[in-house]
């Protein structure tokens, strides 16, 4: 299964969306997209899972990413740029099965692929933050679980 080029997909569908402000996308968009970029089918679920989830969540991924983003608001930000970002932070947030280290990497590749010179790293600085602030959080949930007596809810 490539779930690179599902990634390369959503972008691309998160991107068309931004430029659009369309509010929603279709599970026929989707498709059209995956079929150009010659996404596997078995790949296909993946994209509109990432289309879908960011989508989802962009009021909260966008509130975090312009935290951790000094002196830049989300609309200042490049489209390609904001949209991985977007993506990655989904991936981060809402998918356990996919490490965060792994959503980063591949963050900054659609960045290097798709972005401006520079868009790599600023990417990366975003993105690295987020991930230390979900492995915060997790282990403040983890530490919190494991004081509880035995019993309790």
């Amino acid at each position: 299964m490539s779930r690179r080029l599902a990634r390369e997909t959503a972008l691309q569908v998160l991107f068309q969306r931004d430029l659009t402000k369309e509010p929603l996308i279709t599970a026929e968009e989707v498709q059209r997209w995956a079929v150009e970029f010659q996404v596997p089918e078995a790949s296909r679920g993946f994209a509109q899972e990432l289309v879908d989830g960011t989508i989802t969540h962009q009021g909260e991924i966008d509130q975090l990413i312009a935290s951790l983003a000094q002196d830049w608001t989300i609309s200042r930000m490049a489209n390609v740029d904001r949209n991985v970002m977007r993506l990655a932070t989904y991936e981060i947030l809402f998918r356990p099965d996919i490490p965060g280290r792994v959503s980063l990497n591949e963050a900054i590749e659609l960045a290097k692929r798709f972005g401006g010179e520079e868009s790599a790293k600023f990417v990366n600085g975003i993105l690295d933050r987020v991930v230390d602030q979900k492995s915060i959080g997790d282990s403040l949930d983890t530490e919190a679980n494991s004081s509880k007596p035995l019993g309790s809810t």
